[in-house]
């Protein structure tokens, strides 16, 4: 009977999903000649069947005119990274002028780092989270590194309390306060990813500023999947990929943001590139950086034409809504997704599938993940045997993202089935 109860309500829901028009716009793996349920957006989104379409026709620009497309493309590649910023403004809330597609994450963390990790005799720690995702643990310890200093004594990580899995705002600002003028640098991911935990950007963010610290933001797990406000929160910098989410391919073009407080301040050291220089003036190949008062200035060099079209495909697909309609539909799929592993556990509770992620729908987005006590690698590998994609994190881990853009809810019921047929047998 809870089957059918989920059924009936995912069909209405579905019925009644006013973004369920996007999903035919995305090409989905196959299983049994049907699509997969595909829950691993927060690995790798799905392509926009646009995409070869936006890459052929750059193919066929610079067949046609060489390097003479720079100029003479049906979008010219000298400017082409002028088409993201108003797309990814919306998406994080910002101005345009304070951001810039460019890049990978990591090498844009290392960019920012560059900028904003100044550390003194006295102001020297970085704040991280615990269990960060290692590459931006290894960008900071890096940075420490080149400044002279022991990651060992200026990196510390925050982390939950004994026996819980989800941090709570009052211990981080508590840290804060206590490093007081010792800390320099707040660098956190906005979207845990491996809890899935929504972290209070606003409130972090303040209390790093008011013991005169720089606040930064990892954005890999958040763009696109929640609402977030840099510019008023007073965020400093952030950075992301656009292969989650964002839906932009393998390796895809990342971007940065960049508080128009610090673009104006031509005395913030950069690490400077040709393409970050003044465009008017870019071609005079004058003798030193001229940074202009935007997020540009942080460009290195000239744009990743493929990556940037497959990235522009997606993004039109998101100018065709907004991110409040498309984090709430991820939140109430997450739940939904709660209610069915709540399920699963009750029925079964041999398997003892106990959920990492928060509960509360402001703090997390569309991941969940969950943890199974017994056979939970057997449990996903079934997952996946049964055309159900999902995503296995050592040690015991199962991430599932139900993105909205192209998720149903009846997906979700699919994942009820497959996990009672599991545990049925296991019994």
């Amino acid at each position: 009977m809870a089957h059918q109860d989920f059924l009936d309500r995912a069909l209405a829901l579905d019925a009644a999903d006013s973004l369920a028009s996007f999903r035919q716009l995305f090409a989905f793996p196959q299983h049994n000649t049907q699509d997969v349920v595909y829950l691993c957006g927060n690995s790798l989104g799905l392509m926009p069947k646009s995409v070869p379409t936006r890459l052929a026709e750059e193919c066929e620009d610079w067949s046609k005119f060489g390097v003479e497309a720079h100029f003479q493309a049906r979008r010219p590649w000298f400017g082409y990274h002028h088409q993201f910023p108003a797309s990814l403004a919306r998406l994080i809330g910002a101005k345009e002028s304070e951001v810039v597609c460019m890049n990978s994450l990591t090498a844009n963390v290392h960019l920012m780092a560059a900028s904003f990790y100044r550390p003194s005799a006295e102001r020297r720690i970085i704040l991280l989270l615990g269990n960060e995702f290692p590459s931006d643990r290894y960008a900071m310890e890096s940075h420490v590194r080149l400044h002279g200093g022991d990651p060992a004594r200026d990196i510390i990580e925050l982390r939950p309390r004994d026996g819980e899995d989800i941090l709570r705002d009052d211990d981080v600002l508590s840290v804060i306060h206590t490093l007081g003028a010792s800390l320099a640098l707040l660098h956190c991911s906005a979207v845990h990813y491996y809890t899935g935990q929504f972290f209070n950007i606003q409130a972090w963010t303040r209390a790093a500023h008011s013991v005169g610290a720089i606040a930064g933001w990892d954005l890999a797990h958040a763009i696109g999947n929640v609402p977030l406000q840099l510019h008023d929160w007073d965020v400093d910098y952030a950075a992301w990929c656009s292969y989650k989410y964002l839906n932009s391919g393998p390796g895809g073009v990342g971007g940065a943001f960049v508080h128009q407080r610090h673009c104006s301040d031509s005395s913030r050291p950069r690490l400077a590139g040709w393409w970050g220089n003044d465009e008017v003036k870019r071609f005079t190949m004058p003798q030193w950086f001229e940074p202009v008062p935007t997020a540009e200035s942080w460009q290195l060099s000239n744009a990743p034409i493929f990556s940037m079209a497959a990235h522009r495909a997606s993004l039109d697909v998101f100018d065709q809504t907004d991110i409040q309609s498309l984090s709430a539909k991820g939140r109430a799929l997450s739940s939904f997704l709660i209610e069915v592993l709540d399920d699963i556990h009750t029925r079964f509770p041999k398997d003892h599938l106990r959920v990492l992620s928060p509960r509360n729908e402001a703090e997390r987005g569309a991941q969940i993940s969950t943890i199974a006590s017994r056979n939970g690698r057997a449990m996903f590998d079934h997952l996946s045997s049964q055309g159900v994609v999902a995503d296995w994190r050592n040690p015991d881990v199962i991430r599932m993202a139900p993105a909205p853009l192209y998720t149903r809810f009846a997906d979700i019921v699919s994942v009820h089935t497959v996990l009672s047929d599991y545990a049925s047998k296991q019994s």
